[in-house]
């Protein structure tokens, strides 16, 4: 059963439909949606603001259930199951990253990638050996025991991108990571981004409003009258 599992991608979206109902009004966001993550495959989600965008990481991420179709996460269909259950899966498969990087204040770049582990039942001793290892892949070795106070805005948004990998998850789900960045400063942090997403095998949806950094990915998609639907990628 385990080969079976681990031979799923790590997220298939099948079908999906998520409306809202707001007194007499429906508001039909995603009307069938289908998507695939495959290991180690980093898609761009690029869709206007208003089109169900949030709303399929959402459901990607398991913070919310569809109202149908189902939602597979390395074989399993995480619609059926539990709220329990769906809130292990999130913590142990999958990573999260917003625009926003959500540390928190009081402690240490390095504290803020154990914590993760720690809730997730890692002993403290290898939890701050990866933090340290992740920490270190995106040049903080020397901001460990940094608060987040004393950090820039690009090396908080790499601590949050660490703290998203630290439990080795599946599949990876980022909203705008770079987006409250300045190019220089996002370009950094994405290329940091990319290399270790395809370095560990983690599948990847990237939300972002930036073509040019959706062309460095390897597939691009939106979202086009509740469905997801293929963009051509022009990069060179």
């Amino acid at each position: 059963m385990s080969d079976v599992l681990n031979a799923a991608p790590p997220l298939r979206m099948d079908g999906v439909v998520r409306r809202y109902v707001s007194g007499e009004e429906t508001l039909d966001v995603l009307r069938g949606a289908d998507l695939t993550l495959h290991a180690g495959e980093i898609v761009a989600l690029v869709a206007p603001s208003g089109t169900g965008k949030s709303t399929l990481l959402h459901l990607a991420g398991l913070l919310e259930k569809p109202d149908a179709g189902c939602v597979m996460v390395a074989g399993q269909d995480a619609g059926a199951l539990m709220d329990a259950r769906r809130t292990e899966i999130r913590r142990d498969r999958i990573g999260f990253v917003y625009q926003f990087h959500h540390l928190l204040a009081e402690f240490s770049a390095r504290e803020n990638v154990m914590l993760p582990q720690m809730i997730a039942g890692i002993a403290r001793r290898a939890a701050r050996a990866r933090a340290d290892e992740l920490l270190s892949i995106f040049g903080l070795a020397h901001r460990l025991d940094h608060l987040p106070g004393k950090l820039s805005g690009g090396e908080k948004q790499r601590v949050a991108i660490a703290r998203a990998l630290a439990n080795r998850p599946h599949v990876l789900l980022a909203d705008e990571p770079t987006g409250n960045l300045d190019v220089n400063t996002s370009d950094a942090v994405f290329d940091a981004l990319l290399e270790t997403v395809r370095a560990h095998g983690v599948a990847a949806l990237i939300a972002t409003h930036n073509m040019d950094l959706a062309r460095r990915m390897d597939r691009i998609v939106t979202l086009r009258d509740g469905l997801v639907v293929p963009v051509e990628n022009t990069a060179a």
